[in-house]
């Protein structure tokens, strides 16, 4: 038999079964070894080498087990996420882009969902996933869970964004955008000629909306300018309709920056039916940038905010610290905030 057609035959062969890194090393006339070199990205193989490597494991449909990596490894290739349960925007987005983000790391995810109110949050989701042996656990989207909240983990645990009295042997806070999107949102109002600005929060028992309530009072104290009372929502496009009809009422407000684009569609829409017009005689900013932020009437000013570099930079920290504890994890530079300028702002009305 020629060396193609022992090749051909272990092809065929391994399609009736799994495939194993011994199928790979025959398909791709290899050693195991280099195989194993290959898959873990292990250095002393030449490109073209690897390429003929990842070629014959795509043609195989091998997948490395990650059962084995755990019986070498004392790991399990494992990252359970605690995530607010939750259909809102950003929670969602971020849930999706971490699945994404984690399929390049060689690890998989295992998500427990938690909810407002609920009596175990998220230490209760923590002990789930440890009972699961994960590697490492990432918070996302952290709600207000008292104060001294510890993780007593020999894991480490990783928060995307700003959790207040988190502490534990192995826990690290990565930045948040929060504030300054919000500080970037109400500039941009101050900038077109207003006095002030009013703000529609987000609950306040989400660290989030506390940062964004933040950052608007950092731009207004940095421009000197008044603060007026705020009012506090719920998310919900219908709790941005109740704080829009209040603010109808007071011809005083010329600008809002709402905390999310769900709340601010709502906020528009009681302005219009009370006769104010948007952005003739108020400018909104939401937050986001939502899909149907842009096909609003007026088209919606709004932040975006970058999902899938804060999802990735978390899990390099998160991948560092579970395979090289104790080395400095790398800073989580993440890309400055995005001001999509619509139609929903305008300077100030004469």
């Amino acid at each position: 038999m020629s060396e193609a057609e022992r090749r051909a035959a272990a092809s065929r062969s391994s399609r009736r079964r799994r495939p194993a890194s011994t199928d790979v090393a025959n398909l791709a006339g290899v050693s195991q070894k280099t195989v194993s070199r290959v898959i873990n990205g292990e250095p002393y193989v030449t490109e073209q080498v690897r390429l003929r490597v990842l070629r014959a494991a795509e043609q195989l449909g091998y997948r490395r087990n990650n059962v084995a990596r755990a019986l070498n490894s004392g790991r399990t290739q494992r990252i359970g996420v605690v995530s607010l349960g939750s259909v809102l925007y950003g929670p969602s987005s971020m849930l999706i882009e971490l699945e994404r983000a984690a399929r390049s790391t060689g690890y998989s995810l295992s998500v427990v969902t938690t909810f407002e109110g609920d009596s175990a949050g998220v230490a209760g989701a923590v002990d789930s996933l440890l009972t699961e042996g994960v590697d490492g656990i990432v918070l996302s989207e952290p709600i207000d869970e008292g104060e001294n909240f510890r993780l007593d983990t020999d894991i480490p645990v990783v928060s995307l964004g700003r959790f207040p009295g988190l502490t534990g042997p192995r826990v690290v806070i990565t930045g948040d955008a929060g504030p300054d999107a919000a500080a970037v949102a109400t500039e941009h109002l101050l900038a077109l000629g207003h006095r002030t600005v009013w703000h529609v929060a987000g609950p306040q028992q989400w660290w989030s909306a506390r940062d964004r309530l933040d950052g608007w009072r950092r731009a207004l104290r940095a421009a000197g300018a008044d603060e007026p009372p705020w009012i506090e929502g719920d998310w919900s496009p219908a709790s941005g309709y109740a704080a829009g009809g209040r603010l109808a009422n007071n011809p005083a407000v010329t600008a809002v920056f709402v905390a999310n684009d769900d709340m601010a569609i709502g906020v528009v829409r009681a302005l219009v039916e009370a006769g104010r017009r948007v952005p003739e005689d108020v400018s909104v900013v939401g937050l986001d940038d939502i899909p149907v932020a842009a096909y609003q009437s007026p088209p919606l000013t709004t932040v975006r905010q970058d999902f899938a570099s804060m999802a990735r930079q978390g899990l390099e920290v998160l991948v560092q610290e579970i395979e090289a504890p104790g080395e400095e994890p790398p800073e989580a530079a993440y890309p400055p905030t995005c001001l999509i300028v619509r139609r929903s702002t305008a300077p100030v009305p004469s």
